[in-house]
């Protein structure tokens, strides 16, 4: 499940060239990072991956996923993951149906719970069924959010800055979990961050100017 980005072009209103020519390749299980300054354009080229460039942005070059071309697919479509600094569970809906939510649509009926439910039990947090979002602790968040997006079945999973708003005794755990779900799933992941702490151990790095 090879994430390949070719000769990738970002183009603000169709004229000015923001980012690019880009290249690079993330393997199955592999962690690559995008390290920049602010205004760089790291989100704006998981976004451009996602399908989600802002209208006054166009994008050339080729971006494909298991060697498929993505790049004018819908983001619905693309199978791709993103997980943000929030957690974005869903404040009306419990612990277990947020991960419901997450799962693909033929899966039906009492299987889901069933699912959400085993997920939780595998995490330990069995317990917390029945919580709303607001009334557990954020490191448990995080973990569920992240659960929920994997119950989706994503082919490639982007993270941006992920790991920014907890604290350091949480950020380090929660950091390990996803590297952790990331390789045990043997799919490809690219990061966005400011902190060097969050690159994996002899992981690769794209350092801006991108090259």
């Amino acid at each position: 499940m090879t994430l390949s980005v070719s000769q990738l072009t970002l183009r603000h209103n169709n004229n000015n060239i923001f980012i690019g020519p880009l290249s690079f390749d993330v393997e199955n299980g592999q962690i690559k990072t995008l390290m920049g300054p602010s205004g760089s354009g790291k989100s704006t080229i998981l976004s451009a991956i996602a399908g989600h460039l802002a209208a006054d942005f166009t994008a050339t070059g080729d971006i494909q996923l298991n060697q498929q071309s993505i790049i004018s697919l819908a983001p619905n479509m693309r199978h791709i993951g993103i997980v943000f600094q929030d957690d974005l569970l869903f404040p009306h809906l419990n612990v277990w149906q947020n991960l419901a939510f997450g799962l693909p649509s033929q899966i039906k009926g009492s299987q889901r719970k069933k699912m959400a439910l085993a997920t939780l039990d595998e995490l330990g947090l069995l317990d917390l069924q029945h919580q709303q979002a607001h009334q557990i602790s954020g490191g448990q968040r995080a973990r569920i959010s992240m659960m929920r997006l994997l119950l989706s079945q994503p082919q490639a999973v982007l993270l941006d800055e992920p790991f920014s708003k907890l604290d350091k005794t949480l950020r380090a755990a929660f950091r390990q979990f996803v590297f952790d779900q990331i390789q045990q799933r043997n799919i490809p992941a690219l990061m966005v961050t400011h902190d060097d702490d969050d690159i994996p151990t002899d992981g690769d790095v794209l350092h801006w100017p991108w090259h």
